[in-house]
């Protein structure tokens, strides 16, 4: 099994961060995880905003807030565990990620 690549802080880019933050799936995984107080598998998010995610799509949503900077995930057994790298990316862009959820609540809000 392959490792997973997880960038150093100090490569983690702004353009990165809102690239994986574009797609409405993947800004919806990552507040969750953000917003979670224990790591969450993957299989959590079989269905994103009411609607079912394939398992190769899920895998390739994850990869991409992985590489971007935003999550950290750990194998476990057979699965795997998401913690969001917010603290982190907090000291390399200052109020960034608390501006990103707070507009994605925003947003979701408007659109209840």
């Amino acid at each position: 099994m392959r490792p997973l690549a997880h960038p150093a802080l100090e490569d983690i880019q702004l353009e990165g961060i809102l690239h994986a933050l574009s797609d409405p799936v993947r800004v919806a995984i990552f507040t969750n995880i953000a917003g979670a107080d224990c790591a969450q598998t993957c299989s959590a998010f079989a269905e994103v905003n009411d609607k079912p995610i394939p398992k190769s799509s899920l895998s390739h949503h994850f990869k991409v807030l992985r590489e971007a900077g935003l999550i950290r995930s750990e194998r476990q057994g057979v699965e795997m565990r998401n913690t969001s790298r917010c603290l982190e990316i907090e000291g390399r862009f200052p109020g960034l990620i608390p501006a990103i959820l707070n507009a994605h609540a925003v947003q979701a809000a408007r659109a209840a």
